[in-house]
């Protein structure tokens, strides 16, 4: 998962600059560094020195890395090219170990030697290790950067049980992502609440029995008293009331320190962090500080806001413009394990302070508002957070709510005049430093001056100023902010939504079914706020496809969901007959299956027996009521559907190869026999047809199916994304192995990607022009067990999928399907006399 690191400095912009040097290549060290470019892009000559070997990462989202949620690329702040675009020199994997203030240079572990004029220092902070027997143990792992991910990943690929310490924000995130890899996870948290810093207790239940419903095992009030060993390694966690609980990964997330240790050893004022002043300056005036490892007037945060914030009182004061840090009022919104949360300001119930509370059982949903002296100074929202940002800025602002106290709870709609506000008017009167994207520290007046000078599309946005380029949660209110500023009409289209019913797009929907482990269709449909009762003919096939392609096994198909053919598991002809087509192994049948074939065509008086181009046999003019009569006779000469009605593996076309053939250079008959046996029964988004050619000269026309293999001497050519039909295209060449087990291992993997990545309806040669070829190489390649894993996904879901359907129905499943319709006949109207 390592992005390169360039160690080249541009020479280009080298000069006489102040020298600026920063030791952290985090969210922190360079937020700063934006700051100041922004404000003074010549000022200074800036060197980052990072600990681990990559570019500049979004630390927050570690936690859909580890769900799989998204990839290491999909959560990277600044790429190499940001980096050599403003001549910075990133080392990276080279930590800093000594500060030698008297002669203003930094030292780091390989020895090089950094001269600065001005020294940055964002160190974070570390993961706190609870002192207990066995801590040291091999399969204990916090979670704070991606080599921690990347213990965790590995430990989830082998299976098992996981225990996670520490009910906060992390080890809940942690337990979530090991949980949907696979692992048995359970939480023990020492105090009585999870994420007590952030829930009340009321809050924290409903948290609780949530994550329980989705299998977790949470244990509060557990303290624990040592890490069991066996053999070397980790083998479970006991707790001090004696109760063990078997693992084979401990995860420590209880907590975390500001990392000091740099500033410490040179001699820098510390206490809990880092002391800087409203500028952000140490106690030496050379050395600045800034993000998780400071303390401000007493106070070190752990939050994203505060260094934003932070970052612009030090952009201020190195540009020339000090403008000063007054400390920060915080909120935290937070989606955990798919479940939004919001908290902000006291919400501890001191003297004089009263709490408002609504609770909707049925909904899910937990309010509560905190007012001292008719001023907000807390909120805790559980299941609906849609007004913590209005909350807050009435909390930031001090604002007297005397006259809408009575509607308070029921949010900034009701507040101001009615439930029909106008929801674009609501984030029109958030004040200009309202937040609007928390992962990003953006606020309102920030999106604004974005929009204003040429982002006129929700990605222009994210790239302009990165509000919603995260977790995407703020995407609403950047939407409403285009319009509110450019006009309805002047807003730019973004991703196309997935129909009329949502505005989600398929990508959206996808990833929401996985992060809120939505597995019916009505759940959906409420969760994401569905706009009809039951959705429409476009969406209910897509949303049963991704629900079975993301819960095999959890997940009953839904078939009024399907379309008419896959209903009927035959092709509906024009005159409203039905074809049907049985499945012949990589284009090869026998006797039996011939004569069966032929017996069904004189019995049902079928008109017509055509041979296919994917070398399949199709019966023609079947009558609906006989289907399950035909396929009891084809079942009989072990032959099952070739769900040529389907999105799915329709055939596997292969010539006869080096068993016949004096051109043939490998098996091509016999490779796709065990292909087409080890994939038929497989939904996909669209058809998805395969072929093996046994030599070169490519007789099964392997170059224009979804997957083709071309033997050739020294192994296999794997072709991917052709397609006939209107518009022809050739396939691209994915790779070339040598063995059979790696043709079938890779082609299981790629058509399990394309289950999972590609919209509904999408053939694989739409979908590789627009993820393009690179990507998809990227996607399978890069990683060396990328390709284990998806095929490992595939044969999982094939357990419950490669079940013949026509055999369910001959066997009497739905027969109401089959039914013979009363005809009805018009009558003879005699003529008028």
């Amino acid at each position: 998962m390592n992005a390169p690191a360039s160690f080249e400095r541009s020479q280009a912009l080298k000069g006489t600059r102040e020298k600026l040097v920063v030791i952290g290549n985090g969210m922190a060290g360079c937020r700063a560094v934006e700051e100041i470019l922004a404000r003074d892009p010549e000022r200074y000559e800036v060197t980052i020195f990072g600990a681990e070997p990559r570019v500049n990462y979004n630390r927050i989202m570690l936690s859909p890395v580890l769900a799989g949620e998204k990839r290491f690329e999909d959560i990277i702040i600044n790429g190499q090219g940001w980096y050599d675009e403003h001549g910075i020199a990133l080392v990276a994997g080279d930590p800093v170990t000594q500060i030698d203030r008297e002669h203003q240079t930094v030292i780091a572990a390989s020895g090089r030697v950094e001269p600065y004029d001005r020294l940055l220092i964002a160190t974070g902070s570390d993961p706190f290790i609870i002192p207990v027997p066995g801590k040291d143990l091999p399969g204990v792992v916090t979670f704070r950067d991606l080599d921690d991910v990347d213990k965790m990943l590995a430990a989830a690929e082998a299976g098992g049980e996981a225990v996670v310490i520490g009910g906060g924000l992390l080890g809940l995130e942690a337990a979530h992502g090991l949980n949907l890899r696979g692992m048995k996870v359970t939480v023990v948290h020492l105090m009585p609440t999870l994420m007590e810093r952030q829930l009340d207790e009321a809050a924290g239940w409903l948290l609780k029995e949530e994550l329980e419903r989705r299998g977790q095992a949470i244990l509060i009030g557990a303290d624990t008293e040592a890490i069991i060993e066996r053999e070397g390694h980790v083998a479970g966690v006991r707790l001090k009331d004696g109760r063990e609980i078997p693992a084979d990964i401990v995860v420590m997330a209880v907590g975390i320190r500001p990392n000091i240790g740099l500033a410490k050893g040179a001699g820098l004022e510390v206490e809990r962090g880092i002391v800087v002043d409203d500028h952000m300056v140490t106690s030496d005036p050379a050395i600045l500080a800034v993000g998780e490892c400071v303390q401000h007037r007493g106070a070190c945060y752990g939050l994203v806001a505060p260094l934003w914030e932070m970052c612009h009182a030090l952009a201020d004061g190195l540009t020339g413009e000090p403008s000063g840090y007054a400390g920060s009022v915080t909120s935290t919104k937070l989606k955990v394990s798919g479940i939004d949360l919001f908290s902000a300001g006291d919400f501890s119930g001191s003297d004089g302070s009263e709490d408002i509370v609504m609770r909707d059982a049925a909904r899910g949903i937990y309010k509560r508002v905190v007012v001292r002296d008719a001023k907000v100074i807390g909120a805790v929202l559980y299941g609906d957070t849609a007004d913590g940002n209005w909350y807050f800025d009435l909390l930031k602002r001090n604002e007297d709510i005397s006259e809408i106290r009575e509607a308070l709870i029921f949010g900034q709609a009701f507040a101001s005049g009615g439930a029909l506000l106008d929801p674009n008017a609501a984030v029109a009167a958030l004040s200009d430093d309202a937040e609007i994207c928390g992962c990003n520290g953006v606020s309102k007046g920030k999106v604004v001056a974005c929009i204003a000078g040429g982002a006129h599309s929700i990605d222009a946005v994210r790239a302009g100023c990165k509000a919603s380029a995260s977790c995407g949660s703020c995407t609403n209110l950047v939407e409403s902010l285009l319009s509110i500023t450019l006009g309805e009409g002047a807003v730019e289209a973004g991703p196309k939504t997935m129909c009329k019913c949502t505005s989600f797009t398929h990508d959206d929907v996808r990833r929401l079914i996985l992060e809120k482990e939505l597995k019916a269709i009505p759940a959906v449909m409420q969760e994401l706020h569905w706009t009809t009762p039951e959705g429409c003919a476009s969406c209910r096939p897509a949303l049963n496809y991704y629900l079975l392609c993301a819960w095999p096994g959890e997940y009953a198909d839904d078939e009024k969901s399907r379309f008419v053919n896959e209903r009927m598991h035959a092709n509906i002809q024009k005159d409203g007959t039905y074809s049907v087509v049985p499945r012949m192994w990589g284009g090869i049948t026998n006797p039996t299956e011939l004569r069966a074939i032929a017996d069904v065509v004189e019995k049902y008086n079928a008109p017509m027996v055509k041979v296919t181009g994917g070398q399949r046999l199709d019966i023609f003019g079947i009558k609906k009521e006989d289907l399950p009569a035909v396929w009891a006779d084809l079942n009989a000469a072990g032959m099952v559907s070739g769900h040529a009605y389907g999105k799915a593996l329709r055939t596997v076309k292969t010539c006869v190869g080096s068993e016949w053939c004096r051109f043939g250079t490998q098996d091509s008959t016999g490779l796709g026999i065990k292909i087409e046996q080890m994939t038929w029964g497989s939904y996909m988004p669209h058809k998805f047809k395969i072929a093996v050619s046994g030599c070169p000269r490519n007789c099964a026309e392997a170059t224009i199916k979804d997957f083709g293999v071309v033997c050739v001497d020294s192994g296999y050519e794997l072709h991917v994304g052709g397609n006939g039909g209107i518009k022809v295209r050739a396939t691209d060449l994915l790779c070339k192995v040598a063995t059979e087990e790696e043709a079938l291992e890779i082609c299981t993997a790629f058509i399990q990607l394309y289950r999972e990545d590609a919209i509904y309806l999408e053939r694989t040669a739409p979908w590789i022009e627009r993820k393009g070829l690179e990507w998809l190489k990227s996607q399978l390649f890069d990683d060396p067990e990328t390709v284990g894993r998806l095929a490992r996904r595939f044969r999982f879901s094939q357990k419950f999928w490669q079940v013949d359907p026509w055999a369910n129905r001959a066997g009497g499943a739905h027969r109401e399907l089959h039914s013979h319709l009363a005809e009805v006949r018009p009558l003879k109207l005699e003529s008028a006399r």
